[in-house]
């Protein structure tokens, strides 16, 4: 697996592909966030602008691969391993932009009634959250599951918007607890929201991995 992820990330960043979902999150974090303003809801709109961030850059690792090489890998490792580690690699690079982002936003803001700690941790636990959900949502509107590239993209805009603002949404539940926080004052890390991404991230994971295995 070491193998697979060190190639999957040398093809993310020899494409230069990443540049534009980092390059959005940027703008969103310039454009949204004041410094000055309570850190907490700062935090929490950092946390929700990840999602659709990690959704493309989840898609765009699942898509990068020329047919031929992507044949070449699962036949050397199998589909289901390949397919895991174009995942992970699409997961983890913004999940350390939105930790860079969450510590920045933490100097910035208004931390009045909360530590730099509290609002660190509560939102790096949300923007893992919301970056997880995220993860799952360009897993659901890529391949295998979509393949082609303007449904693919339409099903991700829909599918971030939905996991926003839905009930019961692991990322909802982060934001809302963070918005909450910021109005009293209380820096509560979701974690039941973290922890809930983790099963519906890992589950997603696992269920593409197997229709990767069976329908490519």
């Amino acid at each position: 697996m070491t193998a697979l992820l060190r190639y999957q990330t040398g093809l993310l960043l020899r494409s230069q592909r990443w540049l534009a979902p980092l390059l959005l999150y940027a703008a969103f974090v310039g454009v949204g966030v004041n410094p000055g303003e309570p850190v907490l809801g700062a935090l929490g709109f950092a946390a929700a602008a990840l999602l659709p961030v990690t959704a493309w850059s989840v898609r765009i690792c699942l898509t990068q691969e020329p047919p031929a090489a992507r044949s070449v890998v699962a036949a050397a490792a199998g589909r289901d391993r390949a397919h895991l580690a174009a995942l992970v690699t699409g997961t983890a690079l913004p999940v350390l932009v939105g930790a860079v982002a969450v510590l920045a936003v933490t100097a910035l803001c208004d931390r009045r009634g909360v530590t730099a700690p509290a609002a660190a941790s509560t939102g790096l636990v949300a923007a893992v959250a919301c970056a997880l959900t995220g993860a799952a949502v360009g897993a659901l509107t890529s391949r295998p599951f979509l393949r082609a590239a303007g449904w693919s993209l339409a099903a991700l805009v829909l599918g971030s918007l939905l996991a926003l603002v839905t009930t019961g949404s692991p990322a909802k539940h982060a934001v809302t607890a963070l918005i909450t926080g910021s109005r009293t004052a209380a820096a509560e890390p979701p974690w039941l929201a973290c922890a809930g991404a983790v099963l519906l991230a890992g589950a997603v994971a696992a269920f593409a991995c197997r229709a990767t295995a069976r329908l490519e």
